[in-house]
């Protein structure tokens, strides 16, 4: 019988050019990244400079004091205090988030059916669908803005229209300066970043579980919450997002219909930048709200999680 296994210089080798290749294929993929990353560092030098410049220069000054017409420069944690400590921070925090939550939650059920209509039972120009859906956000949002105060004014559309039917007796003052203006407006305003995402979410479920479901026996109803929301979820929550996050901050929509009860934190804080001239108390507001919508995001994300483990 003869023995083919390999003596130990064979076997050195056999092996060595094993190794020369496989450093050659890490170097080869060190260089992939490497230029991965060049390609990539015009965006990275612009958010450098755009995102992280102005976070680490807006950081610093929320350690500062306004001193008089100056500032003093003298690293502190008083303003973080003071908000912590004074209630109409908290109150006006809490409004902000309430507004927003009721907006997003608005902009999301009035947008899903829109998305799923089109998504489900358009087959044809299904491009021309979305751009007249998103055509009345082309224009300009402070016009927006300006229409739904034309619309819910004491003499605008709305009470005109109730007031003709012989509905009411007198203009409904409930509609403009008020938080359900800021609520309308800012569901109307934001709507095109929740069709969107919901469309893509929607258009790529594989119809081929809807009718092994149906095979199944389960009905129209059945057959949306165990199936079609569930794989939609990824474009609820990128809509959920997406409209939370710029609507908290939110300052114009407030400042024009909302009135006393409906000023927002970004209402304060743009006070702050502006007339009051306390910039290091704006500073210190814009990191809270930061931090509290990373905070509520993290936690959304996971109850989301929770949840679609669940219904698994």
């Amino acid at each position: 019988m003869t023995d083919t296994s390999l003596l130990p210089d064979q076997t050195a080798d056999a092996i060595a050019p094993r190794r020369r290749g496989a450093r050659l294929t890490a170097m080869l993929h060190r260089r992939e990244s490497l230029r991965g990353y060049l390609f990539m560092s015009p965006t990275l030098a612009i958010m450098a400079v755009g995102i992280v410049a102005p976070f680490i220069l807006l950081l610093t000054m929320s350690t500062w004091t306004r001193q008089g017409f100056d500032f003093d420069t003298t690293p502190t944690f008083a303003n973080y205090l003071r908000v912590w400590s004074e209630p109409i921070f908290g109150a006006l925090m809490q409004r902000s988030f309430w507004i927003s939550g009721v907006a997003t939650v608005a902009t999301v059920l009035v947008c899903y059916p829109m998305a799923y209509f089109v998504a489900f039972h358009v087959h044809k120009h299904k491009m021309l669908w979305l751009i007249l859906m998103t055509l009345p956000f082309w224009t300009s949002y402070l016009l927006r803005v300006f229409a739904w105060k034309v619309i819910l004014g004491y003499e605008g559309v709305i009470n005109s229209g109730f007031l003709a039917l012989g509905w009411i007796e007198e203009p409904l003052k409930v509609l403009l300066y008020s938080q359900t203006a800021v609520i309308i407006t800012l569901a109307h305003a934001w709507a095109a970043f929740a069709i969107l995402p919901l469309y893509v979410s929607l258009e790529k479920i594989d119809r081929s579980l809807l009718e092994a479901a149906t095979d199944l026996g389960d009905g129209p109803v059945r057959r949306f919450f165990r199936i079609t929301l569930p794989l939609s979820m990824p474009g609820v929550i990128a809509a959920s997002f997406l409209i939370f996050i710029p609507t908290t901050g939110d300052y114009i929509t407030p400042a024009l219909l909302g009135g006393p009860n409906g000023q927002m934190i970004g209402n304060f804080i743009q006070l702050q930048f502006g007339p009051v001239n306390n910039w290091p108390m704006g500073a210190t507001l814009s990191i809270v709200l930061m931090l509290w919508i990373a905070a509520i995001g993290l936690a959304f994300l996971y109850l989301t999680r929770v949840a679609r483990k669940r219904l698994a």
